[in-house]
């Protein structure tokens, strides 16, 4: 990790702690009084000021799965985007859960909870015994096509599905890419996707590719739209 670098002064100086240059652009640690961001490609992608969001995104796809009686004795979980952590450690939190498999692409995010400043948010999660780190792209790993079922795939991926980064992240989103999701849902599973502002379009996407009991939970946030959570279950 590179030495920190102060970039402006005052009780909100923002210090840059790691910069690196990777395979899908440039990824970014920077920190921000008592507080840590990620910023990708000069794009702020999340910080750890409030994990509500990320932590009803695992809550609302168990209690989904209870609520239709779909849930498995020990269901498993996919959660894609490791980011800077709450989803990871909420899930590892409830002994409920059986295999969680956590998928990242950047290299600086994981060793950013390894060994760095990251690893208080991610609270040992990546220590656990029912957690698999997956150091993939998440669309090549769903796309392999002799690829593991799951009960519930939590997704938090760029910014959601109206407004992406990474212009490669489009695809999750759109009629294929959520294809894909629904096939590599068991039945009766259900899909859990963040996203920072809500979207009728995807709403009515999860639905033309066959998702039932479509609903968004929505999180205010202190200035702004919401986040929201888009829920769906794979019926059948």
């Amino acid at each position: 990790m590179t030495t920190a670098l102060p970039e402006r002064d005052g009780p909100e100086a923002v210090v840059t702690l790691d910069r690196r240059e990777g395979p899908y652009g440039e990824v970014v640690l920077r920190q921000r009084g008592g507080h840590f961001e990620i910023i990708a490609n000069g794009c702020f992608l999340m910080d750890t000021a409030d994990g509500r969001s990320e932590r009803l995104l695992i809550q609302a796809a168990l209690d989904e799965l209870d609520r239709t009686g779909s849930r498995t004795e020990r269901p498993t979980v996919l959660i894609g985007g490791l980011g800077v952590g709450f989803s990871l450690a909420y899930a590892a939190a409830e002994p409920r859960w059986g295999r969680i498999a956590i998928v990242e692409r950047e290299t600086a995010i994981i060793d950013w909870h390894r060994n760095g400043p990251l690893g208080a948010f991610s609270d040992g999660a990546l220590e656990d015994e029912r957690v698999t780190v997956l150091h993939t792209d998440l669309l090549e790993y769903l796309a392999a096509a002799d690829g593991e079922r799951y009960d519930a795939l939590c997704l938090d991926i760029d910014n959601g599905p109206d407004w992406t980064v990474t212009d490669s992240n489009n695809g999750l989103y759109g009629a294929d890419g959520l294809a894909v999701l629904w096939h590599r849902l068991r039945p009766g599973g259900v899909l859990a996707v963040w996203s920072a502002q809500p979207s009728t379009a995807f709403e009515e996407a999860l639905r033309a590719a066959g998702f039932a009991d479509v609903v968004t939970h929505e999180i205010p946030v202190s200035r702004g739209v919401p986040d929201v959570v888009h829920l769906a279950r794979r019926a059948g």
